[in-house]
């Protein structure tokens, strides 16, 4: 297991779309490992492979679950995302703070649905489904978001959107060729 450089904002392989997994194999358990191992180094709760340059459409997660109040931890391949309806006012700046591996240590109101579903298969090709409410349903969304070449940050609006182009601009960052390692790094540092 090891732990990769994660991409920033700007990386092509953020912006684009993610292939299939189309090869269930040794190499993919141990991608599927260094992901876990990624994702605990940087203090996150989910990561999709796009943000450690691989275009393959799995995500892992570990994030708590409101309402089983116990944290849930999982691979999803090829996930298909059902959700509630996603609001259309303005984020509250309180209960809806998002923030990603892909933009360390930055948060902002981020609209999404209350509930979220995600279908998809294990490392073995059998069937997997991840419901959840709340936070779980905001994880299950934004990791499928960077499968799709979403980041969270093309979801704000307002206010919300002019002071994520300010910090880009602030920052630096949005261009190709960035990355930061959590094995060295904290992500309020990058």
């Amino acid at each position: 297991m090891a732990v990769r450089p994660i991409r920033i904002i700007g990386d092509p392989v953020l912006h684009t779309p993610t292939r299939r997994v189309e090869v269930f194999d040794d190499g993919l358990k141990a991608l599927v490992e260094d992901m876990f191992e990624t994702m605990a180094a940087a203090e996150g709760v989910g990561l999709a492979a796009n943000q450690i340059g691989v275009d393959l459409r799995l995500f892992v997660y570990d994030c708590p679950d409101e309402e089983r109040r116990e944290r849930v931890r999982g691979v999803v391949v090829n996930p298909v995302l059902e959700t509630s309806e996603r609001p259309e006012t303005m984020p509250d700046p309180e209960d809806d703070e998002e923030g990603c591996l892909s933009v360390p240590g930055e948060h902002f109101p981020t609209g999404r649905a209350e509930w979220a579903r995600v279908t998809g298969v294990d490392l073995d090709g059998a069937p997997v489904e991840v419901e959840g409410r709340g936070f779980l349903a905001r994880c299950l969304q934004h990791e499928t978001d960077h499968l799709d070449g979403v980041i969270y940050l093309d979801r704000l609006v307002g206010r919300n959107q002019r002071a994520a182009r300010k910090m880009l601009k602030h920052t630096g960052w949005g261009v190709p060729g960035l990355e930061w390692d959590p094995a060295t790094q904290q992500a309020e540092d990058v």
